[in-house]
């Protein structure tokens, strides 16, 4: 699955043939319908320069694409949202985050092995506690993001909400430059073995992003300085502190109730 993730990073509009051909050797022939299989699972498909046809719920409605010839040239002007999948030697985790258009500021992510629209709607209820509300919201048309469940939170914000055509992530560049980073500068490097650990990689990875990595885009400062974020806490602190408190018997299951207090312990097997 590493490979299939990899080669979707550095071929986005390869699809299931083309990667089974690509991942082949004289040796040994991979099968079409197992990467095809693989792909499913990872939701992840062929970027295509016109829309293909959508896998994500027919009865969901979607939303227009707001962002084209939209000069974005403020902060908090549109977020993007989208979730990618994390190979682990013993499984997957999927990973949820929202940036900001204007600045590359990573604002909230989540953890899930699941892709359950709660943990998409756990990201933006941490960003918006935090960073207010966008005026748009992009996203691609997953069956979580057009699900009523998330659209309901989103209109209600009131935030405009706009959606990517079916296969081009190209549209939400944003988000997608962002997954390349964080692949290729930490997951792919460290190969986390549990998911503890691959929380505290990623925490540490988007505490560099916000405030160390300096953007070529941005004429070299950090998407910090552009959201104006130096004043404040750093994204854990800020996620941590906001949190709120419920009794033993309103607690759920969710990435950040189940990692944040782990954050600063020993690995534990998990």
């Amino acid at each position: 699955m590493e490979q299939i993730d990899r080669m979707h990073l550095e071929h986005p509009y390869f699809g299931a043939e083309r990667m089974a051909k690509q991942l082949s050797t004289p040796e040994a022939k991979v099968n079409v319908k197992r990467i095809r299989r693989l792909m499913r699972k990872m939701d992840i498909s062929a970027i295509y320069p016109a829309p293909n046809t959508s896998e994500g719920c027919k009865w969901h409605k979607k939303y227009p694409y707001l962002l084209r010839g939209l000069k974005i040239d403020r902060n908090n002007m549109v977020w993007s949202m989208d979730i990618t999948y994390i190979p682990m030697p013993k499984g997957f985790m999927y990973l949820c985050a929202i940036i900001d258009w204007n600045s590359r500021y990573l604002l909230s992510w989540t953890l899930s092995n699941t892709m359950a629209v709660e943990f998409c709607l756990e990201a933006l209820e941490k960003a918006i506690s935090i960073y207010g509300v966008p005026e748009i919201l992009n996203t691609d048309q997953g069956s979580q993001f057009t699900s009523e469940e998330f659209t309901t939170a989103v209109l209600d914000g009131p935030i405009r909400l706009s959606m990517d055509g079916v296969g081009r992530a190209t549209d939400n560049i944003a988000i997608e430059r962002f997954w390349r980073s964080i692949k290729y500068e930490n997951i792919y490097l460290n190969a986390y073995d549990n998911t503890l650990d691959l929380y505290k990689g990623i925490h540490r990875y988007v505490e560099f992003y916000n405030w160390e990595r300096k953007h070529q885009g941005l004429e070299y400062v950090t998407p910090a300085e552009v959201y104006g974020a130096a004043d404040r806490l750093s994204t854990y602190s800020q996620l941590s502190t906001k949190r709120k408190k419920v009794t033993k018997k309103e607690k759920v299951y969710s990435s950040s109730n189940r990692f944040d207090s782990l954050i600063n312990n020993p690995p534990i097997a998990v």
